[in-house]
């Protein structure tokens, strides 16, 4: 097993009636659901990660509420790991590394949310770490930005992101070849 899914924040306040409604994270999900359901036909490891604000004044993923779940079409089953963390990098003080390295995954099958923030950490970082990473792009969610009079929309800030990652850091493809390359 050299090949492993990981999952990143697919929980519910991302979603409509969430405290942090992202662009397109009903699609993604959607998409990301599907890519689940062929890791888990050809046995492969699949790992949630779920994010839980400890900080002081977060306002979303808060211990115990429904908006920290995981979101229903990507419900870990018996059997799977969920690593739970406080920071955007999925590997920065959980036992993830140390999970993929007992599998002896090699390369990691990456979808999620936020693009820009967990999403973007734990890519560089499973890079940095000598993982092959393989991003779905369209797997993945983000919400626009701003920085100072300058607004981004959602889908410049996805584009940004995903291209700053291809390459280096990851090969970029759909959720579909991913699945179809399994």
């Amino acid at each position: 097993m050299d090949k492993a899914l990981v999952l990143i924040d697919l929980q519910n306040d991302y979603f409509p009636g969430g405290k942090m409604e992202l662009a397109g994270s009903l699609e993604a999900v959607a998409r990301a659901g599907k890519r689940l359901e062929a890791f888990r036909r050809q046995g492969l490891p699949v790992i949630h990660i779920q994010h839980l604000a400890l900080r002081p004044g977060a306002s979303f993923f808060l211990p115990g509420t429904a908006g920290a779940e995981i979101h229903p079409r990507v419900q870990p089953l018996a059997g799977e790991t969920v690593i739970q963390k406080n920071y955007p990098n999925g590997f920065r003080q959980t036992g993830l590394l140390e999970g993929l390295q007992a599998l002896g995954v090699r390369q990691l099958a990456l979808a999620g949310m936020m693009t820009h923030m967990c999403v973007e950490a734990t890519t560089r970082a499973a890079c940095d770490l000598g993982f092959e990473c393989l991003l779905a792009h369209d797997a993945c969610a983000t919400r626009a930005l701003s920085f100072g009079a300058v607004s981004v929309p959602a889908e410049q800030v996805q584009a940004a992101f995903v291209a700053a990652l291809q390459g280096l850091y990851a090969r970029v493809q759909t959720a579909g070849d991913i699945a179809a390359g399994l």
